[in-house]
């Protein structure tokens, strides 16, 4: 059985593109799902079995405004059907979804050292290449990778840190002995 998330977040999917407004209903869920993770009280209000469907749909309407009337229309039978809880998986697989379609994928930098920007975005359009994807970048400092780097493309890692070296040559040496 499909996840109740995968099943809401595929159907909306699916309609904001029928509608080309794919970016639009992302942005507006992303909004939506952060403030409800920054408000103790619209999560009371909303995710609470004490309020009434037609309470959350009202509050709805007054808290979501000037939104594409598919999504607004979303969250009122999510509010319908006691599934608002769900938001914040439904958004997670809305983006996975999104970024499939859109062929962009995440790449993660991590360094002991603060790399210079332009090596940076050499290594994602390298990666950019190799994949034949755009790629969402980001770079870390991490020191306790010691030296080297480590990659993470999408939900590939590459840990070419002298942490991980350590640790395999370490791991060789209790072998031996």
């Amino acid at each position: 059985m499909e996840e109740i998330a995968e099943v809401y977040s595929r159907s909306l999917f699916e309609v904001a593109s029928e509608h080309d407004v794919l970016d639009r209903v992302r942005d507006e869920l992303g909004e939506f799902a952060d403030a409800l993770d920054e408000s103790r009280d619209l999560q009371i209000f909303f995710f609470s079995p004490y309020f009434s469907s037609q309470e959350k749909k009202e509050g709805i309407e007054q808290a979501v405004t000037e939104a594409d009337e598919h999504f607004v229309h979303f969250l009122e039978l999510l509010a319908e059907r006691h599934r608002l809880p769900a938001i914040f998986r439904i958004r997670r697989e809305y983006d996975r979804m999104w970024s499939e379609e859109n062929k962009l994928v995440a790449v993660s930098v991590t360094t002991a050292v603060k790399l210079d920007q332009q090596i940076v975005e050499d290594i994602g359009k390298r990666i950019e290449e190799q994949t034949g994807k755009r790629i969402e970048l980001s770079s870390t400092v991490d020191p306790g990778i010691v030296g080297g780097l480590v990659l993470q493309v999408g939900n590939m890692v590459m840990d070419a840190s002298l942490k991980a070296r350590l640790e395999r040559l370490r791991k060789q040496v209790a072998r031996g002995a």
